[in-house]
């Protein structure tokens, strides 16, 4: 996630800035490392996990019931935080975001300066996919509101050099030329869209999904 910019993935700068650990917002790291789901002055805050957690997981107005929310939010904050946590440690870059992956960390562990799927296409034996997403997942999304180039597109975060240089990532169309591949070479994938749901269609929808994977399974 973050710094590439199309649908083979390639890196906008060579050291892949715009991804890795120093992207994080730092006011969600906060909340985590004081163990809150909440700010006590504040319960709006869009950094609050609980905020972030239907912002940004679910699709608004979706809610899960109140007591299982509080089981999501304090799974959250089990979070470790640290340089070799989450979100992990950064480096600096002359390219913009002005900031590139560290070596350590969750974050960093899915910048594609170190996380490659690519060779996915080539895997033998070839299981069939399913490939389920949301329709208005704001995380995973060729318009994701945790792609910098994203942000910076819309004015969010400063000086953004452009769509030649830095267009937002296409994840979606990603994910999509990799499964392609896939099946060019004798695999077989089936992408279901579930519509008014965000990042996770399993808590959203859970009746459709479980029926759908049921169903997929041999």
């Amino acid at each position: 996630m973050g710094g590439t910019k199309d649908i083979t993935g390639t890196p906008c700068w060579p050291d892949y800035a715009g991804s890795g650990g120093g992207l994080v917002n730092l006011d969600f790291v906060r909340f985590l490392e004081q163990g809150l789901g909440d700010d006590p002055q504040d319960p709006n805050d869009p950094s609050s996990p609980r905020n972030v957690l239907n912002s940004t997981y679910f699709e608004p107005p979706f809610r899960v019931a109140r007591e299982r929310e509080e089981i999501l939010v304090s799974e959250i904050l089990k979070t470790k935080i640290g340089d070799h946590n989450y979100p992990g440690d950064s480096a600096p870059s002359p390219n913009w975001p002005r900031v590139a992956p560290g070596q350590w960390g969750i974050v960093n562990a899915f910048s594609p300066k170190y996380c490659d799927l690519s060779a996915f296409a080539e895997i033998e034996p070839r299981p069939d996919v399913l490939w389920v997403r949301g329709a208005d997942d704001r995380t995973v999304s060729d318009t994701s509101a945790a792609d910098f180039a994203y942000l910076g597109k819309i004015g969010i975060v400063p000086d953004w050099p452009g769509e030649a240089v830095y267009p937002p990532q296409p994840m979606v169309s990603q994910i999509r030329a990799l499964l392609e591949k896939y099946a060019a070479g004798g695999g077989s994938y089936r992408e279901e869209i579930f519509a008014d749901c965000g990042h996770t269609p399993h808590i959203e929808k859970p009746d459709a999904f479980g029926r759908l994977l049921i169903e997929f399974l041999p």
